[in-house]
């Protein structure tokens, strides 16, 4: 059997595994308010976007779902725990449990939700338009759904496969030796995988495009270009993750920070700032998602006569007053000090008399 070098095993760890919980930030004009993440924004471990939906999976095993819901794919079913892994499609949507088993609700006009039999082994699972793909333990991979153009018809040798991506109308798998191979739709040139295939570490699809994570760092991207979705930013390295959307692409460094090209038509390059502390990214066809460790969320504190970026709850325990997530001190306006406030209780009052007093007479 053909194994993948340390190198690439390792930079796929490092691309897919959250070693934090945190929140989820959302970004675009929020046509759908598929943008606005229920409260409370925490303890979130994985998240998906769909076409105009998004799930989230939280620490506890259960799937917050918001917002375009005309199918039913905001959902979840009862009972709603056990979860370890999440995906969105068009109009439906896809929950991993910890017994394999794969949980799909939402519209399933083409069978996107059922699920083949046995429904058991899968170790991952991704979710297309209207199709979706699962991957079974032994490296085998199952494809169901809306097969129009062959996206559910995985090529023979049907083992090895160790990630997958799933697009509008076509399908990416990533081998143990780190070639990528494609099948479905290919009238943009989106299964025509670039020489040389090889040194992949991750794939992304969406639409009528496909995106490939290098092992040293760089992007590769190929199909649907209309928009500049294939264009990757210079420099093209140090990234560690990647996510497609419908007409744009996103990359996330290793310093924590995102990358957004392609269209720009509903603001999915304004990033929120500051632009760090992101450990995860999902792009949707209109919109992107990140996940910020929680931790990592600090802002303003005015303390005392003075300011310091802290997190909220050391802010607050310290008796200072927190400005909020992602300010700063330059901009926070906290009041000035006042130096005959000496209880540093914000008033000068006959306390500060007192206090004074108390200290009266010979130095020692």
């Amino acid at each position: 059997m053909r194994t993948m070098s340390a190198v690439a095993l390792a930079a796929i760890c490092s691309a897919n595994t959250i070693a934090q919980y945190g929140t989820i930030i959302a970004w675009e004009n929020d046509s759908w308010l598929q943008c606005d993440v229920p409260e409370p924004n925490v303890n979130f471990i994985a998240f998906a976007a769909g076409y105009n939906h998004s799930l989230g999976l939280k620490t506890d095993g259960s799937i917050v779902a918001w917002f375009y819901n005309q199918y039913g794919q905001c959902d979840v079913p009862e009972p709603n725990k056990d979860y370890v892994a999440v995906a969105a499609g068009d109009r439906h949507s896809l929950g991993l449990k910890t017994d394999t088993s794969i949980v799909a609700w939402g519209y399933n006009f083409h069978g996107q939700c059922d699920v083949p039999e046995p429904n058991e082994d899968f170790t991952a699972v991704a979710a297309g338009s209207w199709h979706n793909i699962g991957l079974k333990s032994n490296g085998s991979v199952v494809a169901w759904g809306r097969n129009n153009y062959g996206q559910c018809d995985v090529p023979q040798p049907h083992e090895e496969y160790v990630a997958f991506a799933a697009g509008g109308h076509h399908s990416l798998g990533l081998r143990l030796d780190g070639s990528i191979v494609a099948w479905g739709r290919n009238d943009y040139g989106q299964c025509d995988v670039p020489e040389p295939n090889e040194g992949f570490i991750a794939v992304s699809a969406k639409n009528n495009h496909s995106m490939g994570l290098k092992a040293d760092g760089s992007i590769v991207a190929w199909g649907e270009n209309e928009y500049g979705q294939c264009d990757i930013p210079e420099p093209n390295d140090d990234f560690i993750a990647v996510a497609g959307g419908g007409r744009h692409g996103v990359g996330l460094k290793s310093n924590g920070s995102v990358v957004v090209w392609g269209d720009n038509g509903y603001a999915q390059h304004d990033l929120p700032s500051p632009n760090r502390d992101f450990v995860a990214i999902a792009a949707g066809f209109y919109f992107t998602l990140g996940l910020k460790r929680l931790d990592s969320l600090t802002g303003a504190c005015c303390i005392g006569d003075g300011c310091l970026v802290i997190a909220e709850e050391d802010c607050i325990s310290g008796g200072g007053a927190y400005m909020g997530d992602d300010t700063d001190c330059e901009t926070a306006g906290c009041p000035e000090p006042c130096p005959s406030d000496i209880t540093d209780d914000g008033a000068v009052n006959v306390l500060d008399l007192l206090e004074l007093l108390s200290a009266w007479g010979p130095c020692p």
